[in-house]
């Protein structure tokens, strides 16, 4: 149920090379099924 509320997805523009957040847009973290091996997959598109 928590996945479902929290989401498990991000998308951000990336303008001069760094994170193009709005003045109230961040990113963080919720660890809630234990300190296990995660995995993160980046995905870079271009012009």
């Amino acid at each position: 149920m928590k996945r479902q509320v929290m989401g498990r997805e991000v998308v951000v523009a990336i303008s001069g090379g760094r994170l193009d957040f709005g003045p109230w847009e961040q990113i963080f973290y919720g660890e809630f099924d234990g300190g296990r091996r995660k995995r993160v997959l980046v995905k870079l598109i271009g012009e």
